[in-house]
């Protein structure tokens, strides 16, 4: 393990990047399945792409944070993990925003904006190691997006006027 290790030049260690790789790209693909079965424009490969890509910054701002606190020199350089969580958030909300559209009057993709911006957050979670939180949000995104999408047809609907 320790040559693939060197390969990858990982601190964090190949098997947990493999690991959190992986729980982001099902993770994705638990809520992009929900939005293909509904049809919407962003589906399975968007949702995975998104979170696994969110992942990927994680892993990197991770090893580059490592690779910066073995330098001689770290006392001079400090850096900022959460930058990352910053460019992920502002990358990922222009995408989810581009899913929003007006048409006739209402206002269309907002469900899939959210989701794409929460792929992209439990992508964060997976590429920081924390699979079981990403596993539960998962869980309560899939909950929102089937069970309250059937809610939502009981309830009343009032004009706006």
């Amino acid at each position: 393990m320790e040559m693939l290790d060197s390969f990858f030049a990982t601190e964090i260690g190949t098997m947990q990047i493999v690991v959190r790789i992986a729980a982001a790209c099902i993770f994705g693909a638990l809520i992009g399945a929900e939005r293909e079965i509904r049809d919407r424009p962003a589906g399975l490969r968007t949702f995975m792409l998104v979170s696994l890509a969110a992942c990927l910054f994680t892993i990197i701002a991770l090893e580059v944070s490592y690779l910066v606190e073995s330098t001689e020199d770290a006392s001079s350089i400090r850096p900022d993990p959460l930058r990352i969580v910053e460019a992920v958030t502002a990358g990922v909300a222009f995408i989810a925003a581009g899913a929003i559209i007006r048409h006739s009057g209402r206002l269309e993709g907002l469900t899939t904006g959210a989701g794409l911006w929460l792929a992209g957050a439990i992508g964060l979670a997976c590429g920081a190691g924390f699979m079981a939180i990403a596993a539960l949000v998962t869980i309560l995104a899939l909950v929102i997006m089937v069970l309250f999408k059937w809610l939502e047809r009981y309830l009343p609907v009032t004009d706006k006027d």
